[in-house]
């Protein structure tokens, strides 16, 4: 299967015609400047221009909203930090929802409008990622965001403990 018919087979699934579904999955490799690479078969291609693909292919329906869980993970630095970039222009350009689940705390920082901390399956901590690093609000958030230095304290009157 190229490239070109890989991108195309989620309109062939929802019974678009097959020139319209070219047509189509032409425009998607191409936002993701992949269009040269059409003919090619996935093997052919790099890391990085395959996860190109898989995200033309997800893409290529219009969706409202795209689950992507580490799309970045297996990928070099190098790479990792240039599909940041292009998912960034992509998420501006279509307006499309990313809902983009990482482990990656820089990454998470990197790429959010807004980021929600898990721990065990509960939400800690829902905020833009200035927000969320400014001004974690438990002990957790403040320690998966990155080293802290956490101290422990009691308040009191301050009036006392200067007489």
């Amino acid at each position: 299967m190229s490239i070109l018919e890989n991108v195309a087979f989620p309109l062939h699934m929802r019974r678009v015609s097959k020139p319209e579904a070219a047509e189509k999955a032409r425009a998607a490799l191409d936002m993701v400047h992949l269009a040269h690479f059409a003919d090619r078969r996935p093997s052919q291609l790099s890391g990085g221009q395959q996860q190109r693909v898989a995200l033309a292919r997800a893409l290529v329906f219009n969706p409202s909203i795209v689950l992507m869980d580490e799309p970045l993970g297996a990928l070099d630095k190098k790479l990792r930090e240039e599909m940041q970039i292009e998912l960034k222009h992509l998420h501006e350009d279509l307006g499309v929802t990313f809902v983009f689940v990482t482990h990656d705390q820089d990454e998470a920082l990197t790429m959010s409008d807004r980021i929600a901390v898990y721990d065990q399956g509960k939400i800690q901590q829902v905020s833009d990622p200035v927000g969320l690093y400014e001004a974690p609000e438990s002990a957790f958030v403040a320690a998966f965001l990155g080293d802290t230095n956490m101290l422990s304290g009691k308040a009191c009157d301050w009036k006392t403990t200067l007489l």
